[in-house]
């Protein structure tokens, strides 16, 4: 799975490059974030605008992801797709994640600026 990252001050942001993230690409992605956050990384943004399909391999793997991290920091996400920000409403994760419509207002709000 291809994942580019970048920093911006102490947030670190994570752009999935595929379309999907499902049971084909769902474990390479949990061992990425977690290699991550292992590194240090403690306020993530995920930014989905490049995918337009998620299925519970995948949720699961970003739930593990937000597990890992909890407690010690947070996991934000941003930029949903109406396929995508569906299956967050269907699960109900929209409850358990922030998810914010742009990655400057993730960023923002894991700065503490929002």
């Amino acid at each position: 799975m291809q994942l580019h990252n970048s920093m911006m001050a102490d947030v670190l942001i994570v752009w999935p490059l595929e379309k999907r993230i499902d049971a084909s690409t769902a474990t390479e992605f949990k061992q990425k974030m977690s290699e991550w956050i292992d590194a240090g990384n403690r306020k993530i943004v995920l930014n989905l605008s490049e995918v337009d399909f998620i299925d519970s391999s995948g949720l699961g793997a970003i739930v593990s992801s937000l597990k890992k991290i909890s407690g010690e920091g947070d996991l934000v996400i941003c930029a949903v797709r109406e396929t995508v920000m569906s299956l967050f409403r269907l699960t109900r994760m929209n409850r358990v994640f922030d998810i914010l419509p742009s990655e400057d207002e993730a960023v923002r709000k894991l700065s503490g600026q929002l």
